[in-house]
């Protein structure tokens, strides 16, 4: 709670000569906007340069050696042991008065198991490398269109439905199904258990899905067996699906209500994942990211280490604050070759953390935290890891902390984040939570490097508080846009403020007064639309984003709430032919019911609106068959975390998924309608047709 410290701190600060004090209340226009002029007075650097107070604050080093990672933890623990005799003291230093201090970060390892004779560790600068079952190398990607709402063009996200050439391919309650699209039909190909058949899947989640050339992948954890599971499955032309291997990956649990565990980039399945850490490790190696080709009575010796001591960053010469720390690693692993190569990256920090993917590097915001004083205002450290294996981490020191994945943008050799004082990072359902005050950082690249050099206060533009605590935010073109609703549990209660910045050019924030909360801000080609509830309805505000901001008018579904909660349940389909016109889909629950339904059976339906110069009107809705109990013999994954309901464009027809069923509409004039309905629920658990149980949600 340190709102009095960050504003005096790097928020209220004035900025570097020659410029404007940063307003020190939000902008009161709205509509429109307080109009475009710049703040007065020039930068006394240019923006690419760094300033005087810019310089080193320590240095981030690998380790030499193993037996020089024994020897930090040995330190850290001593250390430990003499702070058991003093107050502990979490916070770190203040940022009042100025610029962040360094923050003490020291690296953490893993315990691996005693290698075995037959798995011997890997070489101090080789990625470790696993076999794969098939000799030859995978297909070349096909250029298939994107139906999964990206944040990034090139970086794809896991999700529960992918595109397959004219196949759907969509991961439902422990399974994998294949639905034709060909001949303006749809037809169920195939059917495979999302895990392998020797594999025991009670305990397991099987969660985001993605598809590159003709590799099906599959992520899930394992309570069961601890970490990461990923499934390589082989998919042809015909949609039939054939198992090959499991690959299991030491981590901790991923999931997060927002942001998704799993990217591809140019062929390279891209993890983040965290390891939280102590000085009191048995084996300091046991911890580090590892892989094991999956086998019925597989053992610890089977893991072979991805990140070596050499490719671990901490930074020199300071000690960890804390007995609680994590081990930061991003892994990826060559989809394309013969077989699956696997490199890590990995650097000791704060455990707090939120993390974001660009085309090149997986960023990672790391912020002190306590397990009994919850995340602290001391400064953070942000690192830029790198994808491609074998570059080098580089990091600055920070203030505050993102919301989630969206509150990052790298563009133009620039990264901008928008950071509150009081954030908890992105794990499990912690960006639903944040307070305190905001501002916009805003970074040239080459500002990171291996000295840690503190991202001054003139890096920071104070920007209004958002009304609430479930912040949304999202760059779309040269804006960023925020607000605050209510979360995932809870309706609207009416009126909230949707803020608009430009933060290349640092113009005063415009301010769009709204009828509803902001529960979602998607792009609509270069505009965006605003989804947010108002008492027992569901709003749609588009918002055009050009010199000015303007928002138009509202389209309103009663009695309605959004069905699902995740990015991934919107889409926007611009049309090809007519410029500012297209389709907006999203999953809605009608009657009233809270969207969270989802996670007890059944669907939502999917709502269709068109979109012509901002002016959005109802095309009409796809619904879901009333559902009773699935008898679907569901053996894992039987709760539906990342929703079940989706609007799909493809093959230049549409269509809702929707649980078990997958619906087609057409359009004619300005209404659709179904035009075909399949289900594709698995043999004998086809869904009984019913009122819809009682839900607690």
């Amino acid at each position: 709670m340190l709102p009095l410290a960050l504003a005096a701190g790097f928020l209220g600060c004035q900025r570097a000569q020659g410029e404007s004090a940063i307003a020190a209340s939000p902008p009161t226009a709205t509509g429109a906007g307080s109009g475009g002029a710049a703040r007065s007075g020039s930068p006394a650097v240019a923006e690419t340069a760094l300033t005087p107070e810019e310089n080193a604050t320590g240095k981030i080093v690998t380790f030499k050696s193993e037996d020089d990672l024994k020897k930090f933890f040995g330190t850290w623990k001593e250390g430990m042991e003499a702070q058991r005799q003093k107050p502990v003291y979490m916070n770190g230093p203040s940022m009042e008065g100025g610029a962040p201090p360094p923050i003490n970060v020291t690296p953490v390892a893993p315990k691996p198991a005693s290698p075995s004779p037959s798995v011997s560790p890997p070489a101090q600068h080789a990625p470790a490398r696993a076999r794969a079952v098939d000799s030859a190398a995978p297909a070349k990607k096909e250029a298939n269109e994107s139906i999964t709402n990206n944040q990034h063009a090139n970086v794809d996200e896991g999700d529960i439905v992918k595109m397959h050439g004219d196949h759907l391919v969509v991961l439902r309650r422990g399974r994998i199904f294949t639905v034709s699209l060909e001949a303006g039909k749809m037809k169920a190909s195939g059917m495979l258990d999302a895990f392998g058949p020797d594999i025991d899947p009670a305990g397991s989640w099987y969660d985001e899905m993605l598809v590159d050339g003709d590799n099906v992948v599959v992520i899930g954890f394992s309570y069961a067996r601890g970490g990461t599971e990923i499934g390589i499955f082989s998919i042809d032309p015909a949609g039939s699906l054939r198992y090959r291997t499991t690959y299991h990956m030491r981590s901790n649990d991923y999931y997060s209500a927002r942001n998704y565990a799993s990217r591809i980039v140019d062929g390279r399945l891209v993890f983040y994942a965290p390891t939280y850490i102590s000085p009191y490790e048995a084996d300091v190696f046991r911890p580090f990211p590892a892989v094991r080709r999956w086998r019925r009575g597989a053992a610890d010796t089977d893991f072979i280490r991805t990140l070596v001591p050499t490719r671990l960053y901490h930074l020199a010469n300071e000690t960890p604050p804390s007995g609680y720390m994590a081990l930061h690693t991003v892994t990826s692993c060559d989809l394309r070759a013969s077989d699956l190569s696997c490199d890590s990256v990995g650097m000791i920090g704060p455990a707090g953390r939120v993390f974001y993917v660009s085309e090149n590097n997986v960023y990672v915001w790391m912020r002190d935290w306590n397990p009994n004083q919850g995340f602290q205002t001391s400064p953070g450290v942000l690192a830029k890891m790198p994808i491609k294996p074998g570059s080098p981490v580089q990091a600055i020191r920070v203030a505050g902390m993102p919301t989630d994945q969206f509150s990052f943008e790298e563009n133009g050799g620039f990264l901008n984040v928008l950071v509150r004082s009081e954030s908890n990072g992105d794990a499990m359902w912690a960006s639903e939570v944040t307070s305190g005050d905001a501002a916009v950082m805003r970074v040239p690249l080459g500002l990171f490097s291996d000295g840690v050099p503190i991202a001054s206060r003139s890096r920071y533009t104070r920007v209004p508080k958002p009304e609430g605590n479930a912040v949304q935010n999202r760059f779309i073109g040269p804006w960023l846009l925020y607000g605050a609703g209510n979360g995932y549990w809870t309706r609207s209660a009416g009126a909230s403020k949707l803020y608009a910045y430009r933060y290349a050019t640092k113009e005063e924030p415009s301010v769009v007064d709204l009828d509803q909360g902001v529960d979602r801000i998607e792009a609509m080609g270069d505009d965006a639309v605003v989804v947010g509830s108002r008492q027992q309805d569901l709003v749609f505000s588009p918002v055009g984003l050009g010199k000015e901001v303007h928002a138009h008018r509202d389209f309103v579904r009663r009695n309605a709430s959004q069905g699902e909660l995740r990015s991934h349940g919107f889409f926007y389909k611009p049309s090809s032919d007519k410029e500012g016109e297209g389709v907006v889909g999203l999953p809605i629950r009608k009657e009233g019911a809270r969207g969270g339904r989802y996670l007890t059976e059944g669907s939502a339906g999917v709502l269709f609106l068109k979109n012509r110069g901002l002016e959005l009107s109802e095309l009409g809705s796809l619904d879901a068959s009333p559902l009773g109990t699935n008898h679907d013999g569901c053996r894992a994954s039987c709760v539906d975390w990342y929703g079940n309901a989706r609007p799909i464009f493809a093959t230049g027809r549409v269509f809702a998924l929707m649980g078990y069923e997958l619906v087609e509409g057409q359009v004619a004039g300005k209404t659709m309608t179904e035009k075909a309905r399949m289900s594709f629920a698995p043999r004998g658990g086809a869904p009984a047709r019913g009122a819809d149980e009682e839900s607690p949600y």
